[in-house]
């Protein structure tokens, strides 16, 4: 029972990302012209994520840092904090508005017009994450906003020039699966877009 139980988790998975890949390629592809604009054009990209999500900003940042499976130069990328209880106390006493400004405090201290904010949210829903995406905005960013289903309620902060990748499933282990692969599309791209086209190594 336990072996049907995992062997359906990699079946369920494998389903959404073959039934995901062609209506997500169109807009991950924009993503990634996206950031080889921001990176080529001296910008550098911010990435952030709610909850576990953040360990994916992290992981993209260390792509564009590190490379992903070519040597090339640097790409300025930095995670954000994601630890919201010390940033979003620091001088935050009797303004209880501030606990969910961690985000969009990192943001405007960081960020800059030609910069790009990689947000990561599977509901689309938490507060967190509108505020990071509009102080994006008031940065003259644009933006990639990674989610599940339809977005929720940051779809409709969403500028015309962002990009919105909405995984089409509800169950948040199944987007953040897919998350993850989008990211190492989006490190590809770039690399490719960079360096050229090449055989996928084995």
């Amino acid at each position: 029972m336990l072996e049907q139980r995992i062997q359906q988790h990699f079946i369920d998975s494998a389903d959404l990302k073959y039934q995901a890949a062609q209506a997500l390629s169109q807009p991950i592809a924009s993503a990634v012209q996206a950031m080889l604009a921001c990176v080529t054009g001296g910008g550098k990209v911010l990435a952030c994520g709610a909850g576990v999500s953040a360990s994916d900003a992290q992981l993209f940042a260390s792509l564009c840092v590190t490379g992903f499976e070519r040597d090339r130069p640097e790409l300025a990328a930095l995670a954000l904090s994601s630890d919201g209880g010390l940033l979003g106390t620091v001088g935050a006493t009797g303004s209880g508005g501030n606990a969910t400004q961690y985000l969009a405090r990192q943001i405007r201290a960081l960020g800059q017009p030609g910069d790009l904010l990689l947000l990561m949210s599977v509901s689309g829903n938490d507060v967190v994450m509108q505020e990071a995406l509009e102080a994006a905005h008031e940065r003259d960013m644009m933006a990639v906003v990674l989610t599940g289903r339809t977005g929720g309620n940051l779809a409709a902060h969403v500028r015309e020039t962002d990009v919105l990748i909405c995984v089409p499933h509800d169950r948040a282990a199944r987007v953040r699966e897919t998350h993850t692969l989008i990211l190492h599309c989006l490190a590809d791209g770039v690399d490719s877009q960079l360096l050229g086209d090449q055989e996928m190594p084995l």
